[in-house]
């Protein structure tokens, strides 16, 4: 984070403000992560994602005045994590129904002496 110094800036410029956005895509990221493996995780981890992408164009569009970039970035890196492990409890949970599946007999079970 920069700072102009007070000399370049104009009297009545704004000052510099953290975005609320970056905080609640930090929020929705930390969330996301923990309810990641319960797959809950999808749906916090791409409300951050979106929110992070209009963050980063407001941001560009204030030319410095809001500030929480760290933020940002931290929320967005949260909110991809959990979209990895809620991937990672879809393949897994899938594995396991397939190996379940496949130890099960096949065929019909008849009485015994029939053929």
């Amino acid at each position: 984070m920069t700072t102009t110094p007070a000399a370049l800036r104009h009297p009545l410029d704004p000052e510099p403000v953290r975005s609320t956005k970056a905080g609640a895509v930090f929020a929705l990221g930390l969330v996301a992560l923990l309810t990641g493996p319960f797959v809950g995780g999808l749906v916090p981890a791409s409300i951050a994602i979106t929110l992070a992408g209009q963050a980063r164009r407001e941001a560009f569009r204030s030319g410095g005045y809001l500030t929480g970039s760290a933020w940002l970035h931290r929320g967005e890196k949260l909110a991809w994590a959990g979209v990895a492990l809620a991937v990672t409890a879809l393949v897994v949970a899938v594995v396991i129904g397939v190996i379940d599946f496949a130890g099960q007999p096949a065929g019909h079970d008849f009485a015994p002496g029939i053929d």
